[in-house]
């Protein structure tokens, strides 16, 4: 197992060097970057497997590169991640592979690198067993986010995104740092396993904080969560799918694993992590709603997404503060189901949506009208990773989903009135949040897949073996991921064994297709037999209008259609998916800070029927953390800098200066502190 590690980061390299040496000029050259990540990542897929089914696997990186002491430790729970992050790869990848092999696109050189030292700094991170590798990996993964970000420059708000991606990247890392320096202080060691013995009290607190507040930057919980929106979209093509369905799973990653490592974090912590986890997931998904643009809807989504994760691992924290394996494992499971689900269906959308924008030049909602209709093999995919990601059955996000709110469900089993309401708050914010998710991406599948072709649009459909290959093992695991779920269930349980017992985690299932929320006798759900009982009703209903309207049933009748109390409404006037999510923006105004200004002119303005007057009613939304928080920010930083250039005078003895008073500054702080 060690050489196929080193094989894999090998290829990453190569294809790295690839890329920078060749370039994107020639077509016959600028896949194999993607194909040696295609290669490096199903050797990770094996190492993961093995890992996860046989037991630690320990790579000494003096064999692996000749230098350093450290070591990457590969036991179950770094193998459950390898195994999910590289699968996805291996379908990213090819789809990448064909993705950009016609001319006629805009190729960037540096895409290639970007992709790949994501890839490299993601499987490092999963298995780095000290705090400077995990840290080296952790920044080498910002610096590949800023590069993807940064490379289109297609619009003025290029640099901010890659700015603001960068500058989260950089929050992130540093909490991680102080986090990991007390903890490696108070131990004398850099190794992350020998922290356990950190026992409680507030350096365990203030280090729990930190921890939580640097991986959750990364996933995008509030208020982190401001540079997804702009972020993703950035990024070019497929490579949107490496960085929401691969590399945010580091984030998660860190989260179980601390949670295997320290101590018990204190309550209020668990109570946070439940309101704000809840906070998110229904603030990302009413964002989600009334966006205009396909990669901020998807984006957004993965704000809702780490919402729904974090809250699940919020009862595992509550678990874990209560003593209770049996809340663990329930807390966990249904967070890394979650993860599952988001990873594959986030991909599924991220890498249709690049083979609609290089087909139809846009991802504008109203323009990509039935576009999966003229691309059936991305539509497809797309329309599974959207029922995954609205929770309906019979798709992995349905199992996961319930599993989320029957873990919430549990509360009666706390004792504490506090952690009990902290679980009633966050069990009411996921239940709202379901719902709308259901709303906003069926608008999806209504307009965008299934609707009326736009006539403006091109008449082509998109191409490549490999691309077909990747959507396929995208759009199959959303819907396969469900009738297998009990067979995930056992792969997950040896997964989490690191941090809660394979035997507890393995009491979801009630039988060997039947699951149930770990503790017996609440309820159960058979994802497996719905698959046969779903497909079963559907065959007996269309079998039984068949045979009552004795043929009939077949015979298309095409008349024109209803919509907004008028008969054949078409052209400007026709049903939105503005207009679809305009009862969302009124009903959640207050939250949205929803801005409305109506616009009139006369017959006699251009493009007006003569006689006629035109109103026009125009919406937006306020993004508040942005808004409220960063911007006010922003301004101080600035003048705080302009301030603090005045004193940037050139001369030698002001330079003394500050250095003195800096010093007398410090011997004053250390002798406080004595």
């Amino acid at each position: 197992m060690s050489a196929l590690f080193a094989i894999a980061i090998g290829c990453f390299i190569l294809g790295v060097l690839v890329d920078l040496i060749f370039g994107v000029a020639s077509k016959y050259v600028r896949p194999w970057p993607y194909v040696l990540a295609l290669a490096g990542s199903a050797c990770l897929v094996f190492v993961g497997i093995h890992a996860t089914t046989s037991g630690s696997v320990s790579v000494n990186l003096v064999d692996l590169l000749g230098v350093g002491h450290g070591a990457l430790s590969i036991d179950q729970l770094a193998g459950y991640f390898l195994t999910l992050m590289f699968v996805i790869a291996v379908a990213v990848s090819a789809c990448l592979v064909s993705w950009v092999h016609p001319d006629d696109r805009h190729h960037h050189r540096g895409t290639a690198s970007g992709y790949l030292l994501l890839l490299a700094a993601a499987a490092v991170i999963v298995c780095a067993a000290d705090a400077f590798l995990f840290l080296f990996a952790w920044e080498l993964l910002t610096f590949a986010f800023y590069i993807l970000t940064s490379l289109t420059r297609s619009s003025a708000r290029q640099t901010g995104a890659a700015w603001s991606t960068m500058g989260m990247g950089k929050v992130s890392g540093a909490a991680l740092l102080f986090g990991f320096l007390l903890l490696a202080g108070h131990t004398g060691s850099l190794t992350i396993a020998s922290w356990h013995g950190v026992s409680s009290g507030a350096l365990l607190d203030v280090a729990w904080v930190l921890i939580v507040v640097g991986f959750a930057a990364k996933l995008g919980l509030v208020p982190f969560q401001v540079w997804i929106p702009i972020g993703y979209p950035a990024a070019p093509g497929p490579t949107r799918a490496a960085m929401a369905g691969i590399a945010a799973n580091v984030g998660v990653y860190g989260l179980w694993r601390f949670l295997g490592v320290l101590e018990p974090p204190p309550v209020w912590l668990v109570i946070i992590a439940l309101l704000v986890g809840g906070f998110t997931a229904l603030l990302g998904i009413t964002f989600a709603g009334v966006q205009s643009s396909l990669s901020r809807v998807v984006a957004y989504s993965s704000i809702e997404n780490a919402g729904l994760i974090v809250t699940a691992y919020g009862v595992a924290l509550t678990g874990d503060v209560l003593h209770s394996s049996a809340l663990m494992a329930v807390g966990l499971l249904a967070a890394t189901l979650q993860t599952t689900a988001h990873a594959i269906a986030k991909s599924a959308l991220f890498v249709s949506l690049a083979n609609f924008e290089a087909v139809e030049g846009t991802d504008d909602l109203d323009r990509l009208r039935g576009v999966g209709r003229r691309m059936p093999w991305s539509g497809v995919t797309f329309a599974a990773g959207a029922l995954t990601l609205a929770g309906l059955p019979p798709t992995i996000g349905f199992v996961s989903e319930w599993f989320i709110l029957e873990a919430l469900m549990q509360q009666f089993r706390v004792g504490g009135l506090a952690l009990r309401l902290g679980l009633v708050g966050a069990a009411a914010m996921v239940a709202l949040t379901t719902g709308l998710g259901a709303l906003v991406f069926l608008r999806l599948l209504a307009l965008t897949i299934l609707g009326k072709a736009n006539p403006e649009l091109k008449q082509r459909r998109e191409s490549g073996l490999f691309n077909k290959i990747g959507l396929t093992m995208l759009g199959v695991g959303c819907l396969a991921l469900a009738a297998l779920s009990p067979l995930e269930v056992r792969y997950i349980a040896a997964g989490l064994s690191p941090v809660v017992a394979k035997v507890v985690t393995m009491q979801a299932l009630t039988s060997p297709w039947v699951l149930q929320p770990v503790f017996a006798g609440f309820s159960i759900l058979s994802p497996s037999w719905l698959w046969i009982i779903l497909a079963s009703d559907i065959a007996l209903v269309f079998l039984g209008t068949l045979i009552l309207s004795r043929g009939q049933f077949l015979r298309v009748r095409r008349v024109p259609a209803w919509r907004s109390a008028t008969s054949g409404v078409e052209g400007p006037s026709n049903y939105t998916s503005f207009g679809f999510a305009n009862p969302l923006r009124h009903v959640l105004a207050n939250l949205l800070g929803a801005r409305r200004s109506v616009d009139s002119g006369h017959g006699d303005d251009e493009g007006l029927v003569d006689g006629h007057s035109h109103v026009a009613m125009h919406t937006t939304v306020v993004e508040p953390f942005e808004t409220y928080l960063y911007r006010p920010l922003r301004t101080s930083l600035l003048q705080a800098s302009r301030v603090a250039k005045r004193l940037q005078s050139g001369r030698l003895n002001a330079y003394v200066a500050y250095m003195l008073l800096a010093l007398l500054a410090a011997l004053a702080l250390v002798d406080a502190f004595k």
